[in-house]
C-alpha cells in the first residue's frame, strides 16, 4: 500500500477567469472558464522567472480536479514538491485550464460544435499566462502534457500550433481511431436507437443520478464526434460517420475523423514539422490499455522514427486509468527542456 503524503502543497493555488469568444458552442456552455494556477514556494518573494507547464486533464475531468486530494496519492501540486525535493524538477508555474464541456469533455481541437478549444490553449491560454505571471519568454520554456484525452490535445496542439510549447508528454493520448473508435460504433448505434436518438439519450443522463459505464462511452462518442466532424445545425452538434440503420460506414466522413489521428496526421510534413522542432517529446502507453492505445502509439513512434523526428516512446504494464504516477516520468524530461539557463 503507497504511503499517504499528508503534507498540502507548498506552493500557492490561485484561480482567475478568462472570457474567450472562441469558445462559444452550441451546447449553451459558458465562455468564461476558471483557471487553477501552481505558483512555486518563493513566488511572491522574487522577481524570478519561471517555465510553465500546462496540465489537460483527460475526458470528463477538469483541470481543477488535478488538484484534489487522493487517498494513498498525490495531488498534482504535491507530486511537483515532491519531484522538486527529489531534485529532478526545478520550480515552475503550472496551469490548469478547466476545459469540461456538457458531452463529458472535449478534445483540445477546434470544433464548430464544441469551440475552438486548440486555440485557446494554445493562443488565449498562453497570452493570458503571460500577461499574469512572471513567465520565461518564448516556446522554449513552455511544457504542456495530459493523459488520454489531455495527452492527445498535448499532442496535437504542437502540431497544429507549431511554436507554441517546447516540450510535449502525451500519457496515453487518443491515437490509432480504426482501433480505438470504430469499434464502439454498433454499440452507440444501439445505445441511441434505444433511447429515441440523440436528444433522447442525452435527455435520459441527465436525468439519471449518475453515468454508468455503457452511457458513459455512448457520451464519450458523442463527444468524439462533435469534436472532430461537427455539425452545428445537428443535436448537440453531432454526426456520425454511420448509417444510423445499417452502421455501414460513411467513408468520406471517416476520412474527416482520421485527418485528426495522429497516426495519420504525423504523415502531413507540415503537421510533424511542429513536433520535429521541440526539444522533448514523450510519448508512453500502458502494454493492456483497454482502448487498445498502445497499438496507435506504437504506430505514432514508428513513423516518427522512420521521419527522423526526436522523440521517447515508453510502455509500461498497465491499463488506462490511474496513471499519474507515470508524471513522475515525464515531468523531469519536460523541466529538463524548459529549465532556466544555467
Amino acid at each position: 500500500m503507497p504511503i499517504h503524503p499528508f503534507d498540502p502543497p507548498r506552493g500557492t493555488i490561485e484561480t482567475f477567469s478568462i472570457r474567450a469568444p472562441e469558445l462559444e458552442n452550441v451546447l449553451g456552455d459558458p465562455i468564461e472558464r476558471q483557471v487553477a494556477v501552481y505558483l512555486p514556494p518563493g513566488y511572491h518573494d522574487t522577481t524570478e522567472a519561471y517555465p510553465l507547464f500546462v496540465d489537460l486533464a483527460p475526458f470528463t475531468g477538469s483541470g481543477l480536479k488535478r488538484l484534489a486530494w487522493t487517498a494513498f496519492g498525490e495531488s498534482v501540486p504535491q507530486r511537483i514538491d515532491r519531484l522538486t525535493a527529489e531534485g529532478v524538477l526545478g520550480p515552475v508555474v503550472v496551469a490548469f485550464p478547466d476545459a469540461f464541456t456538457s458531452l463529458g469533455g472535449n478534445q483540445y481541437v477546434d470544433s464548430a460544435a464544441l469551440g475552438r478549444w486548440g486555440t485557446f490553449v494554445a493562443r488565449t491560454l498562453v497570452a493570458a499566462l503571460e500577461a499574469r505571471y512572471r513567465l520565461l519568454p518564448g516556446p522554449r520554456h513552455r511544457a504542456v502534457y495530459g493523459r488520454s484525452s489531455g495527452g492527445y490535445g498535448a499532442l496535437v496542439s504542437a502540431m497544429r500550433f507549431p511554436g507554441t510549447w517546447g516540450a510535449v508528454a502525451c500519457h496515453s493520448g487518443d491515437m490509432g481511431f480504426d482501433w480505438l473508435y470504430r469499434r464502439d460504433l454498433p454499440a452507440l448505434l444501439d445505445q441511441l436507437a434505444a433511447a429515441g436518438g440523440v436528444e433522447g439519450f442525452v435527455a435520459s443522463v441527465r436525468a439519471a443520478p449518475r453515468v454508468r459505464g455503457e452511457a458513459f462511452h455512448t457520451l464519450m462518442m458523442l463527444a468524439m464526434a462533435a469534436s472532430y466532424d461537427p455539425d452545428p445545425q445537428a443535436p448537440f452538434g453531432v454526426r456520425l460517420p454511420v448509417d444510423p440503420h445499417t452502421c455501414e460506414l460513411d467513408e468520406a466522413a471517416w476520412r474527416r475523423w482520421l485527418a485528426h489521428d495522429p497516426v495519420h496526421m504525423v504523415d502531413d510534413p507540415d503537421l510533424r514539422a511542429g513536433l520535429g522542432d521541440l526539444a522533448c517529446l514523450f510519448l508512453d502507453c500502458g502494454s493492456r490499455d483497454p482502448y487498445f492505445l498502445h497499438y496507435g502509439a506504437r504506430t505514432v513512434a514508428r513513423k516518427l522514427a522512420a521521419y527522423g523526428i526526436d522523440h521517447t516512446h515508453e510502455e509500461f504494464p498497465d491499463g488506462h486509468s490511474g496513471l499519474d504516477y507515470r508524471l513522475d516520468v515525464s515531468l523531469p524530461k519536460l523541466y529538463a527542456a524548459c529549465a532556466p539557463p544555467a
